[in-house]
């Protein structure tokens, strides 16, 4: 088997994904097909050369619909001998394509790429009719909860209070808005243009540097309505023990819904003859897991067991930690049931901060990573998201040495 090492991870500014935001007149394959152009610039990649293009994207109804991957690429100018998948593994979409994309190599292909796109502003979510989200029915038999209520199930049963929550929520906020200002994530920003050449967002959107701990704790939790009215009494169906549910997240301490578009090269040793660029870490291990689905949001948590095991690392072997923040409840009982150190955790913020769009997420996340341990110098790092009905991804790299 191949050794699977990551050459390159690219991505958009992410931004705020509602009518209005700034990336809100860019269908969802010209975000992607701009990244993809851009990968090329920089590597001097040969696209002809590409075994596979696997893409991640959640929504996959109207503009991205139609397998958005193969048409980004088309938009980019790809060549048309280039494969492309388009997949869905909810919020950890772009991390499963980056698992699928590291078998190619390791299974033989020089080079294969793996990424991500969702346009929530034009594209809103649920706009393809999930019966998880949509019909009752289906709601009713799966005991399935809207997500956020799964967030502060997950909160009652850990006993995760409102403070902690909203503290850890300021902390990304305040964490982002240092990181942008201090250009922690140039390195694999790409602006993206209007049509007539203009930028139109260099930097990512969502970043609220004015957050408080006081501020947050005045906003009215959002699910607690639909939870007395009915979807409480799911989560207790499964879980007898919770109890009354503590009902606290809202906008201030849940992921930003955000546009944004994200691409990783991976490659064998051997296609470092054919790239400007020499390779940046390797793929230790990769994991997926299916976790409990009425909490829906600890996929992570097995996905990560799974890959340190493969990768034959503890946790204190780490030094950098990325994981998506799937509500603040769900994020903070991550990083407490793995024992993490906070100061290895999210350093520059995460999504309730820096908008999380959906299907572009995982390689997003990967590609900070990279950035983050060059920085610092360091040597391993995990990425990680949840998604909903238990799903889960993972991924361990080691930064490759000068």
């Amino acid at each position: 088997m191949s050794e699977v090492l990551l050459y390159e991870c690219l991505r958009t500014p992410r931004g705020a994904g509602k009518p209005g935001g700034a990336l809100s007149s860019v269908p969802a394959a010209t975000l992607l097909g701009g990244v993809l152009g851009e990968l090329v610039r920089r590597t001097g990649l040969d696209t002809a050369r590409v075994g596979e293009a696997i893409i991640g994207c959640v929504t996959q109804a109207g503009e991205q619909a139609g397998n958005v991957g193969k048409i980004a690429a088309l938009e980019a100018g790809w060549s048309d001998s280039v494969s492309v998948a388009t997949v869905n593994h909810y919020c950890a979409s772009s991390l499963w394509a980056l698992h699928l994309a590291a078998a190619r190599v390791a299974c033989g292909d020089e080079l294969a790429v793996a990424g991500g796109v969702e346009s929530m502003s034009r594209v809103p979510m649920a706009s393809d009719q999930p019966p998880f989200i949509v019909d009752p029915a289906t709601v009713q038999r799966l005991g399935a909860p809207p997500m956020g209520v799964s967030a502060d199930g997950i909160a009652t049963l850990h006993g995760i209070t409102r403070p902690d929550a909203e503290a850890y929520a300021v902390q990304s906020q305040q964490r982002a808005a240092h990181a942008r200002e201090a250009g922690h994530f140039s390195r694999s920003l790409v602006p993206v243009h209007g049509a007539d050449g203009r930028v139109l967002l260099a930097h990512d959107e969502t970043i609220r540097p004015g957050a408080s701990v006081e501020k947050l704790l005045a906003m009215a939790p959002f699910f607690a309505e639909m939870g007395a009215q009915w979807a409480d009494a799911l989560l207790r169906a499964r879980h007898p023990e919770l109890g009354p549910v503590n009902h606290f997240h809202h906008a201030g301490n849940s992921p930003a819904m955000a546009d944004g578009a994200s691409i990783a090269l991976l490659g064998s040793e051997s296609a470092a003859r054919s790239l400007k660029v020499p390779p940046r870490a390797r793929v230790l291990a990769t994991a997926s897991h299916a976790d409990d689905h009425v909490l829906a949001l600890n996929g992570a948590l097995g996905a990560t067991h799974k890959a340190l095991r493969r990768a034959g690392l503890a946790v204190h072997d780490v030094d950098l930690w990325e994981v998506n923040e799937a509500f603040a409840a769900p994020t903070l009982h991550f990083m407490r049931q793995l024992g993490i150190d906070p100061q290895r955790f999210n350093v520059n913020g995460g999504a309730i901060a820096l908008g999380h769009a959906m299907g572009a997420t995982g390689t997003t996340l990967v590609g900070m990573l990279a950035d983050e341990l060059a920085r610092r110098g360091r040597r391993r790092g995990v990425a990680a998201v949840s998604g909903a009905l238990g799903l889960g991804a993972a991924v361990v790299i080691e930064m490759v040495a000068d």
